[in-house]
């Protein structure tokens, strides 16, 4: 019996995991324009405001990369806990070290398929992301433990 809740849990944590993963590679991979010159911006994105024909304009980019590898991160430290532990600087070096991967993985493909173009302020500002999840999951667990 308590197998069997275990193996649910574990199921719903794979099946969560799968879905941010899923998430994730729909905005940065699936949901973009063809570009015929991938590495026309590696430097670029690195603040939140860019100059376009003269003008400052507001972006969002750097923001949203981080967004979006904290739900990913804290995920994944949720879904593998009992390998990773529960230290918290075991949990931010493996959170930014998946984190990390992921990014480049992420990057790489958008290099090789044409999508998007290749950036290095994504990822480091995707690896603060993951950090930023490892610490939210570490106060998520240290919160838990004391109710």
């Amino acid at each position: 019996m308590v197998s069997e809740i275990q193996g649910e849990c574990v199921l719903s944590e794979v099946v969560f995991l799968i879905f941010v993963t899923s998430l994730i590679l729909f905005r940065t991979l699936l949901n973009r324009n063809l570009w015929m010159n991938p590495l026309s911006d590696v430097m670029g994105g690195w603040g939140i405001w860019e100059t376009v024909n003269g003008e400052q304009k507001l972006t969002t980019e750097c923001i949203e990369n981080v967004i979006m590898m904290v739900p990913f991160s804290a995920v994944v430290m949720w879904t593998f806990e009992e390998k990773i532990g529960n230290g918290w600087k075991k949990i931010l070096w493996q959170s930014g070290k998946i984190a990390f991967i992921f990014s480049i993985s992420i990057e790489m493909l958008q290099l090789l398929l044409r999508l998007g173009t290749f950036q290095l302020a994504d990822i480091f500002y995707n690896t603060v992301g993951g950090v930023l999840g490892g610490l939210l999951y570490y106060v998520a667990i240290k919160a838990r433990k004391r109710l």
